[in-house]
């Protein structure tokens, strides 16, 4: 594994960094800067896909023939990290690293001639209809109903936790249509409009004040069988190959990113002997085991891309990162959140808009520290619990 770049991948670089410096504006840097959640809202995220898109650079991951670049493994990698560090605004994946993936490989001819450019062009928003109140980690036990009629499935239930439901137009969803033998084998994934009679959104606020995601009712819904993704009840294989994507890597230039964040900000604020918070030793053991845990992720990304790249499967290898990248997101946010100290406590959403006219109370640096540490607590949770993550590692790695 060569981890220096090449002659042809360092033009490419610079290409990414001129593009970044140019396209991203004020606004669209501040939406990066101050999102506290899993995405920036569309009013930031939309103009930055179109201006990717017109770049021909939206999808990085998609084969040409659907519109992607055409780009290998670490030119993707390269461009996730360059990204990071300019600050841009985070795409909605919903569509482009979830559902887009998908229908490309479970749809039929007419769902990816339909779909896959809307997605592309941002002119479908897409939620996630998985979680249900008695459906988390268990997800196979879901209950949302599917009955068929004729053409169409007329769906009964809910689904919850739906992150920007509020703002999606369309729905990617896992609905029961058999009840009987494994749960599993009941499952079939639809995608319907969420201007669908019958379908009520109602918000769910977090504990750090925001409205992020929804909790959504389905009462005689009624769905178009050309809606399903793959044949009826085989929907849990399209799910488990979403998952993947889900919880796929390119988290380190992030995470890396966050922790030179918290880095200067422990060197602006001084400690309790009159110092500098960065000079505490405690604080700098924590720092360090967070910068040893980022380096190991990056280690194992490398890894990832140098067998993707030689046509090889990494296996368990996103159950890996998505446990080690989510529990070190938190730990930054743990040490962020003792940067900010009681300014961490003051609520400001509305300092935290970007472009807002509201000064902030105490250091600019601290106004997303508690929201952003309460909203990442649930990231070791959904995309499969770290717990279950775990599971999936040591039957798979370890044979037991």
């Amino acid at each position: 594994m060569d981890l220096a770049l090449t002659a042809e991948e360092r033009t490419f670089q610079a290409e990414v960094r001129a593009f970044l410096d140019e396209a991203l504006t004020p606004d669209l840097r501040a939406a990066g800067r101050l999102t506290t959640s899993v995405f920036s809202e569309p009013e930031f995220n939309l103009p930055w896909q179109r201006k990717l898109h017109a770049k021909g650079w939206v999808a990085p991951a998609w084969p040409v023939e659907y519109g992607g670049p055409g780009w290998s493994e670490m030119q993707r990698a390269i461009f996730a990290a360059e990204c990071a560090l300019a600050g841009a605004p985070s795409l909605s994946p919903m569509g482009l690293r979830m559902v887009g993936p998908c229908i490309m490989g479970y749809g039929t001819a007419e769902q990816k001639a339909y779909y896959l450019p809307r997605i592309l062009r941002g002119e479908d928003y897409w939620c996630q209809g998985y979680s249900e109140p008695g459906s988390g980690s268990d997800l196979a036990s879901l209950q949302l109903r599917a009955d068929s009629d004729d053409d169409d499935y007329v769906l009964n239930g809910s689904k919850i936790w739906t992150t920007h439901a509020h703002h999606a137009n369309r729905m990617f969803c896992l609905v029961r249509t058999r009840f009987d033998g494994k749960p599993q084998q009941g499952i079939t994934f639809l995608l319907l409009a969420m201007t669908t009679p019958g379908i009520t959104v109602k918000p769910i606020i977090t504990l750090a004040g925001e409205h992020e995601v929804n909790q959504v009712f389905f009462d005689d819904v009624r769905v178009p069988k050309s809606g399903r993704l793959g044949e009826e009840n085989k929907g849990w294989t399209v799910a488990k190959y979403l998952l993947e994507f889900e919880r796929g890597g390119g988290s380190a230039p992030g995470l890396k990113v966050a922790l030179g964040r918290v880095r200067a900000m422990a060197a602006a604020e001084a400690a309790g002997d009159g110092g500098r918070l960065i000079q505490d030793g405690d604080f700098r053991a924590r720092l360090a085991a967070a910068e040893v845990a980022i380096e190991a992720i990056e280690m194992t990304e490398h890894r990832v891309l140098a067998d993707l790249a030689g046509g090889r499967n990494p296996g368990p290898a996103s159950s890996m990162l998505k446990t080690q990248g989510t529990e070190a997101m938190q730990a930054i946010d743990e040490l962020t959140i003792d940067v900010a100290a009681f300014h961490g406590w003051v609520d400001q959403p509305l300092a935290r808009r970007p472009g807002a006219n509201v000064p902030p109370v105490g250091p600019a640096h601290s106004l997303t520290a508690m929201p952003r540490y309460l909203n990442n607590r649930a990231a070791s949770i959904y995309g499969g619990s770290n717990q279950i993550q775990r599971d999936i590692m040591a039957r798979l790695l370890l044979g037991l």
